[in-house]
This record gives structure tokens, sequence and C-alpha cells, in this order.
């Protein structure tokens, strides 16, 4: 597909996602093409220095307009949003930020007609009733998190202005993503991330679920793959918009583990499952993403031996 879009905002843009969306969108369409936007400033690196760089509250429809105007925007990725795990300890901000915030980048992109909304959406959308192994995109939806619930409602938001509006609006049921340049950001699954710098800095790790605990991840070249295949998509060609299942690799606390003593044999792992185990056990354990596959051509890259050796690759010289 030809590559229309030119003026791209990004919420979020200091977050795990976001920090490696955004310069892979800065190489794609060019630095001063892509707006990086957050709450605080980020530190010295690429996403203050390569390129232009906002302070923005998602809450605040205000200053977010006034941005998208000024900036010619056509395009948002809101990757903005408060976590599974620190949304149970705050779910009033939660409910706040991920649905006031989305409500805003609809309304904005509706009244301006802007060209694509990009609005991610989680396996946290699912719950215990829904099938734990090969969870279908089109299943029973009732998440026991304030966040699964703020997402199963922003893929209903999602589809009503396409629906109602004819907004282009896109979205990928992200699993646990696992990140090498960043650090944990309070979701359920960031103990896939804590554990590699553990492992490399202090030999040891506390987990905080159990070895057995099966879930759905995915490393982030496949994630920001996954994002960018979807935005490239024909529109036309697409069935469904903001609800699509993509799946990487599965695979349980113990095995990752294990996976990682190849290459640290003195790598030792305690169990400590605290609430978030609740949370995991809420969710499925693999998903089927054959509509993303058949729509617009969805393939991970990367399995858990590939992604591993590629974290100890990567964190290795800069923790050892």
């Amino acid at each position: 597909m030809t590559r229309t879009t030119h003026r791209i905002l990004v919420t979020g843009a200091c977050g795990q996602i976001g920090s490696e969306l955004t310069p892979a969108l800065r190489e794609r369409y060019g630095d001063d093409n892509v707006v990086a936007t957050d709450i605080r400033p980020p530190g010295a690196g690429h996403l203050r220095d390569q390129g232009p760089f906002e302070e923005l509250n998602v809450c605040d429809r205000g200053v977010m307009d006034t941005l998208i105007e000024s900036y010619n925007i056509d395009t948002v990725y809101h990757m903005a949003a408060i976590l599974s795990a620190t949304g149970e300890e705050k779910p009033t901000l939660a409910w706040d930020v991920n649905l006031r915030g989305l409500m805003n980048v609809l309304e904005i992109a509706r009244e301006r007609q802007l060209l694509r909304v990009f609005c991610p959406s989680s396996i946290a959308v699912f719950g215990p009733e829904t099938p734990h192994d090969c969870a279908p995109q089109t299943t029973i939806l009732q998440p026991t998190t304030m966040y699964g619930i703020t997402k199963v409602t922003g893929e209903l938001l999602g589809e009503y202005y396409v629906q109602r509006f004819g907004l282009d609006v896109r979205g990928v049921r992200y699993p646990g993503i696992i990140s090498s340049e960043t650090p944990p950001g309070g979701g359920t699954t960031d103990y896939a991330v804590d554990i590699f710098y553990q492992a490399l800095q202090s030999k040891h790790y506390s987990c905080f679920v159990r070895p057995d605990t099966v879930l759905p991840m995915m490393y982030m070249p496949d994630c920001i793959k996954a994002t960018l295949d979807l935005m490239d998509a024909d529109f036309d060609f697409l069935r469904g918009h903001c609800n699509f299942n993509i799946a990487g690799m599965s695979f349980s606390a113990e095995q990752l583990v294990s996976e990682i003593q190849k290459h640290v044999p003195e790598f030792v792992c305690e169990y400590e499952p605290d609430f978030r185990q609740a949370i995991a056990d809420s969710w499925p354990q693999t998903i089927d993403d054959a509509s993303a596959r058949a729509e617009w051509g969805w393939r991970p890259q990367f399995d858990l031996t590939s992604m591993t050796a590629d974290m100890i690759e990567k964190l290795g010289p800069r923790l050892i």
C-alpha cells in the first residue's frame, strides 16, 4: 500500500511501546513529521533530540486539539495508557486516562477528519470465561481488571466511530511485550522483561507469577512490525478494525528461566506470586490470530529461543 500519511502524532511516546514506535515512524516518514508527546518530557536521547516533542496530558482535550492543529496532524498513534497492575492500584486514574484520553482522540479525529487513528487494545480484554487455549478474536469478553474493562470499551468505541462516522480507526490486542530498550512499566506480563535485567545484573530474580504460568508474549520488533503492518493495510480488506488478535509466542515462566539459563547458567529464579497472579490466571495461554494473518498478512518473526538470544545480546553490554 502507498504510504499517504505524513504528519503523525504519538501519545505516550515515552512508554514501553511508544519509545520504540516513535523512532520507527520517524525513520519511515522523517523526523520532523512525527511529533512525540507524553505527560512528562523524555530524558536525553532520540525522542527529544531527533524530532519534535510536546508535553501532553491526553485528558486535556484543548491542548491535544491545539497540537494536532498546529502541527497539521493527519494520523494519531494513541499509545498513552495506564497498564494492568497500575490500573488495579489506581482504577479511577486508569478509567480517566484510558477512556477520556481515547474519547478526546476520537472526537478530534472526527471533527478534523483525520486520515487514520491507531488505538491499541490488549489481551487484558479477555477474562476467565474466555477459552484459555487458542482464544478466538470474537469471544466472551468479561475482564476482571479495570485496564481490561477500559480496553473492551475502547474496542467498542473505536468500532462505533468506524461504523457511525466512517473514521479509519485500527487496533490490535497486544500480548505481553518484551523489550531490550525500555524497562518494565506496570503490566502483569512485565516479569518477562525484568527477569532479563536481574539475570544479568544479580543472577537472581523473584518472580511474581507461578513457574507454570503461561501467557501470550511478543518481542518488541514484532510488536512494531504488527503495528505498522496493520496501518499499512488497505482499509477495504479489513473486516475487523480495532480488535485484532496477534500472537507471537506463548511460554511459561519456568520455560523462560530455562532459556535464559542457557546463556547465564548461574541464574537462579524463585517464585513469589502476588496479586498479579490472579490477573495472569484470568487471561488465555494462547490466542488465535487467524484474522490478522488472513486480512493483513500478519506473521511474527521471533520465538522464545531467538528472542532470548537477542535480548541477552542487546542487554549484556549495557548491564554486565
